[in-house]
């Protein structure tokens, strides 16, 4: 039996188990989940072991410090996905919510509810904290899940996978309801994005590779996650200890991730004061620097910027820097290249800070706080399955609601159209 035919079955096998994933009410999946996570906190050391084969094949085939970090799944980060599920089974169950009611001058109740969206798959890269994140926020919403991860994180991915549907089995997890993609055959994910009928939507997470390969060959519906090319701009009226802070936080915290600080933009004004010392500070952790013209009048040491800086994410201790003269030009730049992922200004000044909050077209917009913060968890949706740069159905982080749908119920007494 090849590739394709496989696929197709483990499509139907996700369709059957969806349609029994919207029969268990809340208390059950809740339960479901609470057991997930007593199994992953059973088999930490396993866990850590299979980790330890990826990091060691990532390492001999060259994988980035950056990549590396994101591949580990250190005891933290499984305390983080034990919390994750747990944090999740006590969220409020959105499926069958009432969405909005009215009453029409026939006499038709029309309700409109929310509901699963059905079978979902997930393409994602490196870090295996994902396939939990997004296995609890599946069932959550009685969506059955197809996981397919990176390669790199096979081992790891495998080792999550089995104790989730082992943790859930115990407590009344439908057979298939969550099925790991286990062979490294980059057709399988072609495949899986063309089992229309068999999947309602694909998500995919991870560089801007993936996500363009993914959207090419796709005939399920995609949300991207794109990449992140995130910006702070600090204003004219920015407290500068503030700024400071931020822009440390924003680059230097994780690096690696999508929502961190890429380019840094400055108002001309606080120009001279601001960016030596933000320079220094950012020096001194690491971070090489890539100005513009103006930057590098101030701060000989950065390296020249090129048009490519203003769009890249380096994923990595690298900051494009660039000097403003107005928060209008730091609003054009940002619609110019970035991503419409995070974005942040650092003003006192309502007058600097009102107009780009309006006017930046991002999923995002942060006043005087860091773009680290955009995540599902530090938005209260407990994990997130991605965060969304497009606009249609879901944008930025996305949640439990994210991952429903809704239909319309019609309640009558025996009306008929005229």
């Amino acid at each position: 039996m090849g590739l394709h035919e496989d696929m197709i079955r483990m499509g139907d096998r996700a369709r059957t188990a969806s349609r029994a994933l919207v029969l268990l009410h809340a208390r059950k999946k809740n339960a479901i989940l609470q057991s997930m996570a007593d199994e992953l906190e059973t088999r930490r050391k396993a866990l850590v072991d299979a980790n330890r084969k990826d990091l060691e094949e990532g390492r001999n085939a060259g994988l980035s410090a950056a990549l590396l970090d994101r591949l580990l799944l250190s005891e933290q980060r499984i305390s983080g996905m034990i919390k994750g599920l747990r944090e999740v089974a006590d969220l409020k169950d959105p499926i069958g919510a009432r969405i909005s009611r009215w009453i029409r001058p026939n006499g038709l109740e029309i309700v409109k509810r929310r509901v699963p969206i059905g079978v979902i798959g997930i393409i994602y890269e490196s870090r295996p904290n994902v396939t939990a994140d997004t296995a609890a926020l599946c069932i959550k919403t009685s969506n059955a899940v197809i996981l397919r991860g990176g390669k790199e994180a096979l081992h790891s991915n495998a080792a999550i996978a089995d104790a989730l549907v082992a943790g859930g089995r115990r407590k009344g997890l439908p057979e298939n309801a969550i099925q790991l993609i286990r062979t490294t055959d980059r057709k399988a994910v072609k495949e899986l994005v063309r089992l229309t009928g068999r999947v309602d939507l694909i998500i995919p997470r991870g560089g801007e590779a993936l996500i363009q390969a993914v959207t090419e060959q796709a005939w399920v519906p995609v949300i991207k996650h794109y990449k992140g090319v995130c910006h702070t701009y600090v204003d004219a009226s920015a407290d500068p200890d503030m700024a400071l802070r931020i822009c440390h936080n924003a680059k230097c915290q994780r690096p690696g991730v999508c929502n961190a600080m890429e380019t840094l933009l400055v108002h001309e004004a606080i120009a001279p004061a601001f960016l030596p010392r933000v320079a220094q500070d950012l020096a001194e952790a690491g971070v090489e620097l890539r100005g513009d013209e103006a930057a590098r009048a101030v701060v000989p040491s950065m390296q020249a910027a090129a048009e490519d800086d203003w769009f890249a994410e380096y994923l990595d201790m690298v900051l494009a820097v660039k000097v403003v003269p107005s928060v209008q030009a730091a609003i054009d730049h940002i619609n110019t290249y970035g991503s419409s992922h995070s974005d942040a200004i650092v003003a006192e000044a309502e007058a600097a800070w009102k107009p780009f909050v309006r006017d930046v077209d991002s999923a995002t917009v942060y006043v005087n706080a860091s773009t680290r913060f955009t995540d599902g968890g530090e938005f209260g949706m407990g994990a997130e399955i991605g965060i969304s740069t497009d606009k249609l159905h879901a944008r930025g982080p996305m949640g439990l609601e994210e991952l429903t749908t809704y239909k319309y119920v019609i309640y009558g007494k025996g009306q008929v159209r005229e």
